[in-house]
């Protein structure tokens, strides 16, 4: 919002090349919305604008930016604005940018760093690619617990500036491991004379570094906390994760399941930032699958070409009895897969979701089966056909055939996220197209086959 008012703003002044006033009128600008309008510019009016920044600002700036929009200023930069950049960067935020830049790109952007910081990285990089290592900043306070209050906030002082965040500080043993985590407000009102032991109550929740970060997601969620250490095999602390790390990492995810749920493989980047080339590549896969399964549709639709020659008008309900079962599936397949990966559901508890979809489904049949019984009854009185038992048998085979349509689209997507789950896939695997296509093969089977029971003798 506040960059869409600045732009006019700054048009007008980079037009006038009014590089000072710009200046000033950053300065008070927040980080975030400066990315936002150095988006919109072309690279080197944007180059000249970054200049302005100061260096720790510029880098918090930097860190917002699309990764498009990073590699053109970072080709354009000096070797000092890189250095500048690069240094000021926290730990976690430079792990993300070398994931997703280029080898020599990458290169450069380590022969910029402090030898400190390159050992950071390549400690950070040493994790296995989406676990919290990858996530996490090692840029936080830490206190041993027979140091009293005041030597303690002594210690704060000195190095909280550079920490992420001092709301909370960390308590580790002689051989640096994680025995506790106290919240500043505990610390601030204890006595000064007082030892870190005496407030300390050794509870507390810790990541593992080769967690995934979706398990960050979750325990900060779960624990309604603003961070979380970090602990490796041995319990050691080595870093901190904070909630806006983990918001990115939850809009990914949710993303990515999206995707998944569209009938599609996930894009790795952006829509804006993803090539034609990869568009094409990561739809056409499931695209190709979902027509080779519609061709079983076809070919079911075949077994019963007798039946569809001697009633024709069984053909015009097709569409709506496959429909029903593709949206009662789809319905039950997104409760579900939101219940499992939010946790609300495990899956161990898959036969307790058996017998609830079950009757979920039996009563959703029930209802749309008894509607469409007594619609399609009218609706072919309304054409002109008197009411005859031909006529009643057509609509109840409608009524009959949407009920069990129904059922199985509820069950088949319901059951369907627990059963790739044990396979280890994704459940978002199991997404609305996928649970279409199968009861579009199955529905058609359950219509006819009941059409056949019903109406043989009588219109077949």
């Amino acid at each position: 919002m506040i960059a869409a008012l600045l732009k006019p703003e700054l048009d007008e002044l980079i037009e006038k090349k009014a590089w000072v006033a710009i200046k000033e009128v950053l300065e008070e600008v927040p980080a975030v919305d400066v990315a936002e309008l150095l988006e919109e510019l072309e690279p080197e009016v944007a180059i000249v604008i970054f200049r302005l920044l100061k260096k720790v600002k510029a880098a918090d700036v930097f860190s917002y930016l699309s990764t498009a929009k990073g590699i053109e200023l970072l080709e354009v930069f000096s070797r000092e604005q890189l250095s500048d950049v690069m240094n000021n960067l926290e730990p976690d935020e430079r792990v993300a940018l070398m994931e997703e830049l280029p080898g020599d790109l990458t290169q450069k952007l380590f022969n910029s760093m402090d030898p400190k910081n390159i050992a950071q990285v390549r400690m950070l990089l040493g994790y296995p690619a989406e676990s919290v290592g990858r996530l996490m900043t090692t840029n936080y306070v830490k206190i041993k617990k027979d140091w009293t209050v005041e030597k303690s906030f002594e210690h704060i002082r000195k190095y909280g500036r550079t920490a992420e965040t001092v709301n909370v500080i960390y308590v580790v043993d002689e051989e640096e491991k994680l025995i506790d985590d106290l919240r500043i407000t505990q610390i601030i009102v204890a006595n000064a004379d007082a030892k870190i032991s005496d407030i300390m109550d050794s509870k507390f929740e810790a990541l593992s570094a080769f967690d995934d970060q979706e398990e960050a997601v979750r325990m900060l969620s779960k624990y309604d906390r603003i961070a979380l250490p970090v602990v490796d095999s041995g319990g050691i602390l080595v870093g901190i994760v904070t909630v806006d790390d983990v918001l990115d990492v939850a809009e990914e995810e949710t993303t990515e399941d999206m995707h998944l749920m569209a009938g599609m493989s996930a894009l790795s980047k952006t829509y804006s930032e993803t090539t034609m080339g990869d568009m094409v590549g990561k739809r056409i896969g499931w695209l190709v699958i979902l027509f080779l399964g519609q061709m079983l549709t076809v070919t079911a639709m075949a077994g019963f070409e007798g039946a569809l020659a001697s009633a024709a008008v069984l053909a015009l309900f097709i569409p709506m009895i496959i429909s029903s079962g593709g949206n009662s599936g789809s319905q039950a397949a997104t409760l579900i897969i939101r219940a499992i990966s939010t946790e609300d559901i495990s899956l161990s508890d898959w036969f307790k979701v058996f017998k609830r979809e079950f009757m979920s489904g039996l009563l959703l049949g029930a209802i749309i089966g008894v509607l469409g019984t007594i619609v399609i009854a009218f609706w072919m009185v309304l054409r002109g056909e008197p009411f005859t038992l031909a006529v009643g048998l057509q609509a109840l085979t409608v009524g009959l055939s949407l009920l069990f349509v129904v059922m199985f689209g509820n069950m088949s997507g319901s059951m369907l996220p627990f059963f790739l789950s044990k396979l280890g896939l994704d459940p978002a695997v199991t997404s609305a197209p996928f649970v279409a296509t199968l009861v579009d093969v199955t529905g058609i089977i359950i219509y006819f086959s009941i059409a056949v029971a019903l109406l043989s003798g009588v219109v077949l």
